[in-house]
């Protein structure tokens, strides 16, 4: 077992250090694709640019689809000021009071990747006396580039352009206690744990009952990510996310998730339930939910019209969309989740 999570962490700092907004992804999907061919699987690519994997499994015509997604949020510049300051537009669900005072990457088309800070407009204290009564929002913030420019046409002169990619730094790092603190951590945390699943059915041998795939899809913080590539013969599709912890939860860091609804509404009532007896079964750590702000890629899946069962599950991370927090043991229940569940 301790393999696997070592595994399941050295993974998750990889795909971390790979900046991989929705839409931007070719680096991270490549690195999936190299690291499923070591496996000794044979992965392709979508169109979509997501990853597809056969795992194996002996009831084709009942199987089994599990989905994460490696795309996180991010920004985009909308206007290059003529002060030579960046206005961004978000990409997915970014919260700009979670980006300010935050690194990050400005990633050209063509001439490379300039390093910046997202910044209150005018966020001198000593100067700006409406500081502390400012509403943080995406019209009132800018990116300060680390170089040597004071106007539009000098920013433009070194490639930057409106629709180039704008990352934010990670700050990826792992407690001796075995807190994994991170942005982005939705959704790289469980597709490293699907990674280790995937490496725990190579090594152990292990031939499921039924025919089960992995999907790592690219724009879920967009809302499409899960609603094409599904094979034909698939009738459950689970979706490995985040589980969320917050006020009026129960679950926590170290646990896994169950979700029995989410904004989107309920998950399948048998799927819930067969997770739930799967989880019992193994004396897990686990938390049943309702999710009040969630969508995910298993109903994206559905909405595109897809007739399957789904399910969600995930260990539970704290402080969604912005610096997030989980602990290793919230990532052994859920390994321990699918291994139960899958049989």
């Amino acid at each position: 077992m301790q393999q696997y999570v070592d595994y399941i962490l050295t993974q998750l700092k990889a795909l971390m250090a790979i900046d991989s907004p929705s839409g931007y992804t070719k680096e991270v999907t490549d690195y999936l694709m190299t690291q499923y061919k070591e496996m000794g699987y044979t992965p392709t690519k979508t169109v979509k640019g997501g990853v597809l994997v056969e795992l194996g499994g002996e009831e084709k015509e009942n199987a089994l689809f599990m989905e994460a997604h490696v795309d996180t949020l991010g920004a985009m510049v909308a206007e290059i000021k003529a002060d030579g300051r960046l206005r961004l537009t978000p990409i997915g669900g970014l919260n700009a009071n979670n980006a300010e005072a935050e690194n990050c990457r400005i990633c050209t088309r063509f001439n490379g990747t300039y390093e910046g800070t997202m910044q209150l407009t005018d966020a001198s204290i000593h100067v700006n006396g409406k500081y502390d009564d400012t509403s943080r929002t995406f019209d009132v913030m800018e990116v300060l580039i680390d170089e040597k420019v004071l106007s539009k046409k000098e920013v433009e002169d070194l490639g930057i352009m409106a629709g180039d990619v704008v990352c934010f730094e990670p700050r990826t790092t792992i407690t001796k206690s075995g807190y994994l603190k991170s942005r982005f951590l939705d959704d790289k945390l469980s597709a490293a744990i699907l990674m280790g699943y995937a490496k725990y059915l190579k090594e152990e041998k292990v031939c499921p009952k039924r025919a089960l795939y992995q999907h790592f899809t690219v724009y879920e913080e967009v809302g499409h990510g899960g609603s094409a590539s599904i094979p034909e013969g698939v009738t459950e599709v689970l979706s490995v996310d985040m589980g969320c912890v917050g006020k009026g939860l129960s679950c926590k860091e170290h646990q896994v998730s169950i979700c029995a609804k989410d904004s989107g509404g309920p998950y399948n009532y048998d799927v819930v339930t067969d997770l739930i007896t799967a989880a019992k079964r193994e004396n897990l750590d686990y938390a049943v939910d309702i999710y009040p702000h969630y969508g995910s890629d298993a109903e994206a899946a559905l909405r595109s019209g897809y007739d399957v069962r789904h399910g969600l599950i995930g260990p539970g991370v704290y402080a969604s969309h912005g610096y997030e927090r989980s602990h290793v043991d919230g990532v052994k229940n859920t390994f321990l989740l699918l291994r139960s569940y899958l049989g």
